[in-house]
């Protein structure tokens, strides 16, 4: 049963009304984590709030079927983790990723958000990275310390967590509705006021950091609001568009993609709001004087760094922050072999994986493949940067790296966009397939056009 009032409103800022009960739950999730530092009875009642708020906060926005889902995963999860530890991490991995695929192919989610409708898919991707991080980080509890790199050693779990644990740190407050996704070491940490809230973490004030990404969320939604009106997806098969010169058609790919971002920054904005004022989002002191608290956890999106990139190979360290940084730690450094380098193999099979974990759309599909081609096209350029003499040189490779990746990354963000095959490759087709015909090319010039190492010094050599 819906009030009359929420009709009204989602009809006033253009939305559906199941987008905009999200929305009010989504925010929230703001008060709902503020209220948290304030929980009496200690770690457990603190788990116990974290449990029922992220359920409850679900209930409303999606419906009774989505803790449902929530629960089928994690109980996958945490009996792999209690019955076999020694394999539990492959095992929660195979399992939790299956399950979110059968969703994805079930719920056909993009279809559904494209004509204004939600579902529990979007929060479930959250929840099924902090169910396999868990899993895979008791299993590296059994290695030996010496074999783990520096953030296996610091994520690792040497016990199992009590399930009580487990599930409030997989429905913490609502976070799982758009991430960032987190460590259950840095949340059992938090909970337990332990390491960097032991002290000082405890009594900073997070209050201006909450108010400048609450302002930052409004001033991305307002953009978005102004903005998509005039670059809307669908023109890609409209016949205007089609009437557009080829300079235009570029250009407007790049004032649509543009365009659809201010959304996935206000989501965002929003979420760093929540994270950061619950405490979670802290992340330790800078070392200046006086030192400074950082909320590096919290953030998960760099605007400037993603609209004013340098170099393809920044992207994944500004955008969708936290998930670059899981798929860093449990898919590309799993990926390589002890002894050996990452290579376009280990970049391919992450985009892979992340493409799989947004859903079986040929549009995402054909984006992390053409996000793989336009990070190694972009390295090519590095390369040659760097082994240029001149700084002249070394300026316009830095000019060309730009004006590549700002190219490439809006042309092969349509695929993500429109999701469908046809309009896809209709968007590419338009601009006939540049953005993927330069990452090619210098890919393969760069297996050609290799630039001579600079010579070691004799101090060296004789080391």
């Amino acid at each position: 049963m819906e009030l009359p009032e929420i009709s009204s409103m989602a009809s006033a800022i253009g939305v559906s009304v199941p987008v905009f009960r999200f929305l009010l739950c989504f925010v929230a999730t703001i008060p709902v984590s503020f209220f948290h530092r304030f929980v009496p009875g200690g770690p457990t009642a603190r788990h116990l709030y974290a449990a029922v708020t992220g359920a409850v906060l679900s209930y409303l926005s999606f419906g009774f079927s989505s803790n449902m889902h929530f629960i089928v995963p994690m109980l996958l999860g945490y009996t792999a983790m209690l019955f076999n530890r020694k394999h539990c991490g492959i095992v929660t991995f195979f399992l939790a990723f299956g399950y979110l695929i059968g969703c994805h192919v079930y719920y056909m989610s993009g279809d559904a958000w494209k004509e204004g409708g939600i579902d529990a898919t979007g929060a479930l991707m959250v929840v099924t990275l902090k169910i396999i991080s868990c899993a895979i980080n008791y299993n590296d509890g059994l290695l030996k310390e010496e074999d783990l790199s520096a953030a296996q050693k610091k994520n690792r779990l040497l016990k199992l967590p009590s399930l009580f644990e487990y599930i409030g740190y997989c429905m913490c407050c609502g976070t799982h509705f758009a991430g960032p996704v987190y460590e259950i070491k840095a949340y059992l940490d938090w909970t337990e006021r332990k390491g960097i809230w032991q002290s000082k973490g405890t009594a900073l004030s997070p209050y201006w950091e909450t108010l400048r990404a609450i302002l930052q969320a409004g001033v991305c939604m307002g953009l978005y609001l102004y903005l998509i009106p005039n670059y809307p997806l669908s023109r890609f098969t409209e016949p205007v568009y089609q009437e557009y010169s080829f300079g235009k058609r570029l250009f407007y790919q790049y004032m649509s993609c543009f365009s659809a971002r201010w959304k996935y920054y206000f989501i965002w904005s929003l979420a760093e709001a929540s994270i950061i004022i619950s405490g979670l989002g802290f992340s330790g002191w800078s070392d200046g004087n006086p030192p400074k608290p950082l909320w590096d956890s919290a953030k998960n999106i760099d605007i400037l760094g993603v609209e004013l990139a340098r170099s393809s190979v920044q992207l994944p360290v500004v955008w969708n922050i936290q998930v670059s940084t899981w798929l860093r730690h449990y898919v590309y450094e799993r990926l390589v072999q002890k002894g050996q380098k990452p290579g376009f193999f280990q970049l391919l099979g992450t985009q892979i994986v992340s493409a799989v974990w947004h859903g079986l759309y040929p549009g995402y599909l054909i984006f992390f493949f053409q996000s793989a081609i336009m990070i190694a096209g972009s390295r090519v350029l590095y390369r040659w940067q760097q082994a240029s003499q001149s700084s002249l040189m070394k300026q316009l490779f830095t000019l060309l790296n730009f004006t590549y990746t700002l190219l490439v990354l809006n042309y092969s963000a349509v695929g993500f966009l429109v999701l469908s095959l046809h309009e896809t490759i209709a968007a590419y087709g338009s601009v006939y397939y540049i953005g993927t015909i330069i990452p090619v090319v210098l890919i393969l010039l760069g297996n050609v056009i290799k630039p001579a190492r600079k010579p070691r010094s004799k101090t060296r050599k004789d080391e």
